[in-house]
């Protein structure tokens, strides 16, 4: 008994030093808001990855869904200051508030059009620019498909069926003026707590891709669902600059290939999964769908919010007639 004790002591030894533990160079640490089942989780899966081979082992790669390291807006700021090393999510503006110029209603009519400007020389001066505010952004996407409007008063078919719901909104300054625009009542809500705001009735519905109101369960506490199709969001991958900065050259190469790899990997699945959410909640909501007739009436009702955003300087004319161009 005590020569097998002492053999499975050298042997469980032996294996300890045959295959000691590699720690990383560099630690990669990336949060966000959406659950483990959600499209972006699972690109920052891939993204890990291929990274951590690429790199043969040199960074490290840890990801926190769900808002396990706290909303959007104080993920940002933990990235800004380094206690993250990199997010993605609604609070891009924190990046460049530039961003926003994607998420002008019905700025596109499809999605290829967005994307196309996103990977568009016109795209990489807005995500380059977020480097004065302390973050790197190596790819942009989209968030999903065209965002809609769910609720429980009514279906949304013209402008005035809008007019008085209260609508929880993200902390996004072109969500809530648009709105504001409809002359709805906007409710800005974390994230994280829609779901609970709308069971209790805080808000009467909300807007977002079918695969977000999926996700995240909002049709549980809805009616209808209209599809407007009035905004898409951008989805940058926004890092900390400094670390971004602190790698060698090699290994800035190879995070850069993982992350334009993650995000167009994202991107196809996260539109091509749209139609399939779409048709799920098609079974537990009623769905309604603009008229052409009636979207012309939605779009001149929110030209303002776009009139508003040259008025003050945000965006030029010539940068938004840029913005349109660079998706054609």
């Amino acid at each position: 008994m005590r020569n097998a004790f002492l053999k499975a002591a050298l042997i469980t030894v032996s294996l300890g030093l045959a295959c000691p533990a590699i720690a990383a160079d560099f630690t990669f640490k990336f949060a966000h808001s959406q659950p483990e089942s959600s499209v972006r989780h699972k690109s920052m899966l891939l993204f890990k990855d291929e990274l951590e081979k690429a790199s043969g082992g040199q960074i490290a790669v840890e990801v926190f869904g769900g808002s396990l390291l706290g909303s959007e807006p104080e993920v940002m700021d933990m990235v800004k200051m380094g206690a993250v090393q990199g997010t993605r999510g609604g609070a891009f503006t924190k990046a460049n508030k530039k961003f926003l110029i994607y998420t002008l209603p019905f700025l596109y009519e499809n999605t290829d059009s967005v994307l196309k400007a996103m990977r568009s020389d016109f795209g990489t001066v807005i995500a380059d620019a977020a480097k004065a505010n302390g973050y790197y952004i190596p790819a942009t996407g989209v968030a999903g498909g065209f965002r809609q409007i769910t609720n429980n008063a009514r279906p949304i078919n013209t402008p005035d069926d809008v007019v008085g719901l209260k609508i929880r909104t993200p902390g996004i300054e072109t969500i809530i003026k648009t709105f504001q625009a409809l002359e709805a009542s906007p409710t800005s809500i974390p994230y994280g707590e829609v779901y609970m705001a709308l069971k209790m009735g805080v808000a009467d519905g909300e807007e977002n891709p079918p695969s977000n109101i999926t996700e995240m369960k909002f049709y549980e506490a809805q009616k209808y669902i209209s599809l407007v199709n009035y905004q898409i969001h951008p989805d940058p991958m926004m890092v900390n600059l400094k670390w971004y900065e602190g790698l060698p050259e090699d290994l800035k190469v190879v995070f850069d290939k993982a992350a334009k790899d993650a995000m167009k990997w994202s991107d196809e699945h996260w539109l091509a999964s749209e139609a399939d959410y779409l048709k799920f909640l098609s079974d537990k909501l009623i769905v309604n769908e603009i008229s052409t007739e009636n979207r012309v009436k939605f779009i001149e009702k929110v030209r303002p919010v776009w009139d508003a955003y040259v008025e003050d300087g945000t965006f030029t004319a010539a940068e938004v007639k840029q913005a349109v161009q660079a998706g054609q």
